[in-house]
């Protein structure tokens, strides 16, 4: 049999051990709320996924490479026209006359 301050260790181990599974089902219970609350927060916004947001930014770096390809054909257009201009100024002008 079981007596003395044995049992009341084994009484106490016990005890601690139910605490602690009782605080674990806590745990997992808060968490969960706290999750679905979060998960409703999140919802509510006006937020965009991951794979979202990562379409939009490569589109976006795509238009800036296309932009900036045309920005230097239009700068060699407008260097390639530049020295014609003056000429044809210089004509008309001198049609006036």
């Amino acid at each position: 049999m079981n007596t003395g301050p044995n049992r009341i260790l084994d009484d106490l181990a016990k005890l601690l051990t139910d605490a602690a599974g009782a605080a674990q089902g806590v745990r997992r219970e808060v968490e969960g709320a706290v999750k679905a609350q979060i998960e409703r927060l999140v919802n509510s916004m006006d937020l965009v996924s991951r794979e979202e947001f990562e379409a939009v930014r490569e589109m976006a770096v795509k238009a800036r490479e296309e932009n900036d390809a045309l920005a230097a054909r239009l700068a060699e257009l407008e260097a390639a026209k530049a020295p014609a201009a003056p000429a044809r100024a210089a004509k008309t002008g001198s049609a006036k006359k």
